[in-house]
Parts: C-alpha cells; sequence; structure tokens
C-alpha cells in the first residue's frame, strides 16, 4: 500500500434507514474506519470538519435531499451565563466532575443501562450489552477522556475516596487540536430537576476555557427534531454550512 493511500480516507456510504429524529424521512451516513496508519492531523480535520465519532469509525449524514443534520459548535470564550443556565449550576452545586481514562465499569454500565431503557429503549443503542458499553469507551484511537459526576454526600469525610460517592452523570469526550467534542453522555434519569444533560455541557464548556481551547463541538443540531433543539440554547455559537463555520 503506498504512502498516499495509507493517508487517504476510504468512504463507505450507508444503505437507506429510517430517520430517528425526523418521521417521514430516510437516512445515509458517510463513514471511513479510523485506523492508527491514519496521520493524527488527517483524523483531527475528519472530526472538526463536520465527522462525528463512533468507536473507530467516522461518520456524518449523506442524506438525499436533506441538510436537517447541522454540525456545531459553542464560542466558548464569548459565552456568557444566563439566569437560566445558573439555576442549573446552583442546582449542582454539591457534584464533583472527575477527567479520567476512558476505562469503562461496572458501575458506568448500570447507570448506562437505566439511562437507555428509560430515555430511548426504542432507538440503536437498546441492545447494548456491557461488552458493546465497554468498546464504546475505550476503543479510540484519538485522545479521549471520560468524566464522571458524584453527588458529595453532606456527611462526606474530608479524606474520604471521591470514587466511592454516587455516580449520577457520565460524559465520554475527545480532545481536538482546537476544541473538545462531547461524544456522548447519559445519566440518572430519576433526578429530572438537575437538567443534567445542560450541566454536562455547562461543566464542558467552562473546562474548554481552562484548557485555553476555543470550540466546544455539540455533534449535530437537527432542524425540526425537539430532541436535538436544547443545542440551540448554547450561544454564541457557530454551524457548519457549504462555506465552512459560521456563526447562528
Amino acid at each position: 500500500m503506498s504512502e498516499q493511500h495509507k493517508n487517504f480516507p476510504e468512504f463507505y456510504v450507508t444503505a437507506p434507514q429510517g430517520c430517528p429524529y425526523l418521521p417521514g424521512r430516510h437516512e445515509r451516513k458517510l463513514f471511513t474506519h479510523l485506523t492508527h496508519d491514519k496521520p493524527p492531523a488527517l483524523v483531527d480535520n475528519l472530526l472538526r470538519g463536520g465527522f462525528r465519532r463512533s468507536q473507530n469509525v467516522a461518520y456524518m449524514p449523506y442524506c438525499e435531499g436533506c441538510q436537517a443534520c447541522v454540525s456545531v459548535r459553542v464560542l466558548v470564550s464569548e459565552f456568557t451565563t444566563s439566569r437560566s443556565f445558573r439555576r442549573v449550576l446552583d442546582a449542582n452545586a454539591d457534584l464533583a466532575p472527575r477527567r479520567i481514562a476512558p476505562r469503562p465499569t461496572s458501575e458506568q454500565y448500570s447507570l448506562f443501562r437505566g439511562y437507555i431503557d428509560s430515555r430511548h429503549s426504542d432507538g440503536g443503542m437498546a441492545d447494548m450489552t456491557v461488552l458493546d458499553y465497554a468498546m464504546m469507551i475505550e476503543d479510540s484511537i484519538v485522545d479521549t477522556f471520560v468524566t464522571e459526576y458524584r453527588l458529595k454526600p453532606e456527611d462526606a469525610r474530608e479524606n474520604q475516596r471521591q470514587e466511592s460517592w454516587p455516580l449520577i452523570a457520565v460524559a465520554l469526550t475527545d480532545r481536538l487540536a482546537d476544541g473538545l467534542s462531547m461524544v456522548y453522555s447519559f445519566y440518572d434519569t430519576e433526578l429530572d430537576f438537575r437538567s443534567l444533560g445542560t450541566y454536562m455541557i455547562l461543566d464542558h464548556i467552562e473546562h474548554t476555557k481552562r484548557l485555553g481551547l476555543p470550540y466546544l463541538y455539540l455533534g449535530y443540531w437537527i432542524n425540526g427534531s425537539r430532541k436535538m433543539s436544547y443545542k440551540a440554547r448554547f450561544q454564541p455559537q457557530e454551524r457548519l454550512g457549504p462555506n465552512g463555520w459560521k456563526q447562528s
């Protein structure tokens, strides 16, 4: 295999299937395999250029006659915390975020299983086993980390190990050259008053700022999908169009 061939990704297209976000439509995906022989800069450019990562596959929508899926990223240096966002932060002031290596645990899987069964029991991840979950967490050739969000007990001792506190949310995140990309997150769905999905994004915005990086990538905002409408709340943000990233 020539060096030029190794450095250029081979792309494939999936067969049409029902769209999980917009009823009555079909989706196809353009995808390529992420392998260790690909230059890191090439993989980084794919992920910064609108592709999303699932294990060691990078994919993007490739749907005929539909451009509803739009990549979005938050301009973290210009982000300001609104009153509603401050309420979310206050409601979760007793949580302790902990950034760790991407290693799956039975505690994480139990939380993941409860989240899927409660919120996405009819989705594509409904049948994921503990082995599938382990692959989702640790099968990555890019710089990836996990954030565990644990609830600090009211009677916590000063020398108590943080990993013994109750786990209520988890986020899987990639480090890119110009920001962080949130790959997947899940949480205890019985704690709706905490707005944990929103809280994890706010926490990642602050973490991105601390790292001195300009963007937090949130994946696809989908016009007309209630499931994805929350992403538009994090302003200012840029959206990827035919002429590149433009502020919305």
